[in-house]
């Protein structure tokens, strides 16, 4: 008999009753997610498979319920993990005692930065984990031939790792011309995943050419922003995340579609959330209380939390609270209040214990001195023109997408100058990877600063140093502040640094515990917000303003992008 023949045997004696149970978690409510009904009794769990529920059992560890409500672990559909600010290991300190005892990461993020040798550091993190954190392989690195990355990886790089343990598919397509020109390289990564699931990246997208990027084996998205878009991608059979990061939240807006009907094609993810904002707010959880408190029904808000996304990457061992299903269980306090009070996860309590069995995490130490660009003159960022209007992005709170608008700026000498008596900033991004000297420049409306300015290095995707700020003196004063820790946000003015987050690994994480990155955060976000700033989370609206795949306008280190039009309205300096 194989070993795994005597744990089906253990297993059947077990869920029979004819020897005590491994743990037993004694008087739950089931809540079922196949039929909706509530079901009062005791969850048999043998190892991490769940063999019983309904009668009573007897366990060699019992959990008594009494009569708490049981559902299955929370999934997290699409996350950075880079954007937690913290490793993965410290992610997991944060989101497993909130009930998330699955997600599927795309590392895209520190793969901009340090190509392949981001794979494996993740890969031997997540072998290490007490949570399962799949990798779906970055399919856009780097996003767009329009900014200059620390890395490219190629079908060819990615194909070594396609049998790995752990990996569902690719990730996010972000590159929807590339996609829809028949982009030789592009197709080639999607022939790669054919058989696998392929993640989208589709703001806006409609008509034929969403047909066509479905066409392509394409899956889901999560960057769909109103109830319209939402409703055409159902019905072009194309999965939905409902997002809820720090800085890209479009939740409230589609939760009117989450219906039960709908469910199994709707899914939440929180994509980038910041520590501070987690520790606050919550995570998966959040959503699901967020979703039952608007009124929607406990059947669909939970399908959506677990079951749907396990069905959409095709996990089948998970996503119910039922015999033969993995023990991910999360015990609530009531159905509709949802407060996370017991975790469960492969039948193992969620407690300091589990952290601590752990094996080693692996050395980040690798990802330091990403930052590799010099001292940035100011004139360097200067922009040339004269008394005609120039483009402006326009950044909204709780939405990635950005404005595009035409403003008369005043000038001098021939150089434009920002006017922050309007809200219109100078906002800049330097190439930091060593691989050239560019340095883009613009203008931007809705971060508000009456003085100072904000950089970091987290400059979403190619991570470039990014800023904003009322002159190109504060903003050359801010990056020179980046260089020097390495990395990280900072809030700085008149020739001092009001607050500085390190983050050391990669430009993109801190190797600090999460609850002292979440306070530091909240500490360069305090000041931030005394510089005039009335974002939400004025650093993750910076570091999306270069990327150049969400509509309308970025700026990248060569110039002022035009998503509509795909192509530069200015030209950056080199």
């Amino acid at each position: 008999m194989t070993e795994f023949e005597r744990i089906l045997a253990r297993r059947i004696r077990q869920a029979k009753g004819e020897e005590p149970a491994d743990f037993v978690i004694r008087n739950a409510t089931v809540f079922d997610l196949a039929t909706g009904a509530l079901l009062p009794g005791d969850i048999a769990i043998t190892g991490d498979t769940v063999v019983g529920i309904g009668e009573r059992y007897d366990g060699a560890d019992i959990l008594d319920a009494d009569g708490l409500v049981a559902v299955p672990g929370y999934i997290d559909s699409h996350v950075h993990v880079e954007s937690s600010l913290v490793t993965p290991f410290e992610f997991e300190r944060m989101v497993l005692p909130r009930g998330v005892t699955a997600a599927f990461c795309d590392p895209h993020e520190l793969a901009n930065v340090a190509g392949t040798r981001a794979l494996d550091y993740f890969f031997d993190s997540a072998a290490k984990m007490a949570m399962d954190l799949f990798l779906q392989l970055p399919g856009c690195v780097p996003a767009t031939p329009f900014e200059t990355a620390g890395a490219e990886l190629s079908a060819a790089d990615l194909a070594p790792y396609r049998g790995r343990s752990g990996v569902p598919g690719l990730a996010e397509m972000m590159n929807v011309p590339g996609v829809l020109c028949g982009d030789p390289g592009v197709l080639e990564k999607l022939a790669l995943f054919e058989d696998r699931n392929i993640d989208g990246h589709a703001p806006l997208l409609s008509g034929r050419a969403l047909n066509a990027y479905l066409a392509a084996g394409i899956r889901n998205c999560h960057e769909t922003d109103t109830r319209a878009e939402a409703e055409e991608k159902l019905r072009r059979g194309m999965a939905v995340m409902l997002r809820e990061g720090s800085a890209g939240r479009n939740l409230d807006r589609l939760l009117p579609l989450l219906t039960v009907a709908a469910s199994p094609f709707l899914l939440f993810c929180t994509d980038d959330r910041n520590p501070a904002d987690i520790r606050s707010e919550g995570h998966i959880d959040a959503m699901v209380r967020r979703a039952l408190a608007a009124g929607c029904e406990p059947l669909a808000v939970f399908r959506a939390g677990s079951w749907s996304a396990a069905r959409a990457f095709r996990l089948f061992d998970r996503g119910l609270v039922a015999p033969g299903y993995r023990a991910d269980i999360v015990l609530l306090d009531g159905l509709r209040s949802a407060n996370v009070l017991h975790v469960i996860r492969n039948g193992r309590r969620v407690t300091e214990a589990l952290f601590a069995s752990r094996p080693e995490p692996p050395s980040a130490a690798a990802f330091a001195g990403s930052v590799r660009c010099g001292r940035i003159a100011p004139e360097k960022l200067a922009v040339k023109g004269a008394a005609e209007k120039f483009p402006v992005i326009a950044v909204r709170d709780g939405t990635l997408m950005t404005g595009a608008e035409m403003h008369r700026l005043p000038h001098e000498n021939g150089v434009l100058r920002p006017d922050p008596e309007r809200d219109i900033l100078k906002c800049a991004v330097v190439h930091r990877h060593g691989r050239n000297t560019n340095a883009g420049a613009g203008f931007v409306r809705g971060f508000g600063l009456t003085r100072g300015a904000l950089a970091s290095s987290v400059g979403h995707d190619s991570h470039n140093l990014c800023a904003v700020g009322v002159s190109d003196a504060e903003i050359a004063f801010a990056f020179d502040a980046l260089a020097a820790a390495g990395g990280g946000f900072v809030a700085a003015a008149e020739g001092r640094v009001l607050a500085l987050l390190p983050l050391p690994v990669g430009g993109l994480m801190s190797d600090r515990p999460w609850p002292e990155v979440a306070a530091q955060l909240g500490q360069v976000i305090a000041a931030a917000h005394s510089l005039g700033c009335p974002l939400h989370e004025p650093f993750q609206a910076l570091a999306f303003l270069p990327l150049p795949v969400i509509p309308h306008l970025r700026l990248t280190d060569r110039g002022v992008f035009d998503v509509d039009r795909m192509e530069f309205l200015t030209e950056g300096s080199k």
